[in-house]
């Protein structure tokens, strides 16, 4: 039996912002009840098709390539919180043979905070702290809007019932996620108060 390699090849590619339809008449009960009403009418669409048909025909008892697509899923979606802004393609997703939730846990964390110094020049005046915040509230948001769209396709494939390895490493690699994020956030609002903190004294000693 394959792997999931045909996932994997199928999630390099960016994933369009619609929803994930199929017609495949071989849907697995709850993938057909949720693309029952859809039907690919262009390339886009015809695309997700394409993502749940090859993950139909390989075995799901692994969680390697449901990691790599909600890895690219997740960047893809905070690219387009950060388009309007920085242009198209701001982040460069990279390819990877570890997909353990750690690694694109890790991954993910780091490739989208990252970004920070270029966001913050292009604040530069603004509240700092509110900068941090606001950096923060963006890549959250894409990243969850990616882990959802990556977990839908998974539900609908019947891989995430409750105990699963594959619902296991997903809903971890979420909680590595977050906490990733919770970490950035605070070292950065520290070094702010750090930072006021010394400009505080400086004046201070200047003074006397």
């Amino acid at each position: 039996m394959a792997t999931l390699s045909a996932l994997g090849a199928a999630a390099a590619q960016p994933l369009p912002p619609a929803r994930l339809p199929s017609t495949a008449s071989d849907l697995p009960p709850a993938a057909a009840e949720s693309v029952a009403d859809a039907a690919p009418q262009d390339p886009r669409t015809r695309l997700n098709a394409q993502i749940l048909q090859a993950s139909l025909e390989v075995s799901l008892k692994a969680g390697d390539d449901a990691s790599a697509l909600l890895y690219r899923s997740a960047i893809d979606r905070i690219n387009e919180l950060l388009a309007p802004e920085f242009g198209p393609g701001a982040l460069q997703a990279v390819s990877a043979q570890d997909h353990s939730p750690a690694a694109t846990a890790g991954r993910i964390v780091a490739l989208s905070t990252a970004f920070f110094d270029r966001y913050a020049a292009q604040h530069a005046g603004e509240d700092p702290e509110a900068v941090v915040r606001n950096f923060m509230k963006l890549i959250r948001s894409g990243f969850e809007q990616g882990y959802g769209e990556a977990r839908e396709i998974l539900s609908g494939l019947g891989v995430m019932d409750e105990g699963s390895t594959i619902a296991d490493a997903v809903q971890q690699t979420y909680a590595l996620v977050q906490q990733g994020y919770d970490d950035f956030l605070a070292h950065r609002l520290a070094a702010l108060g750090g930072e006021a903190a010394a400009s505080g004294a400086a004046q201070d000693s200047g003074q006397r």
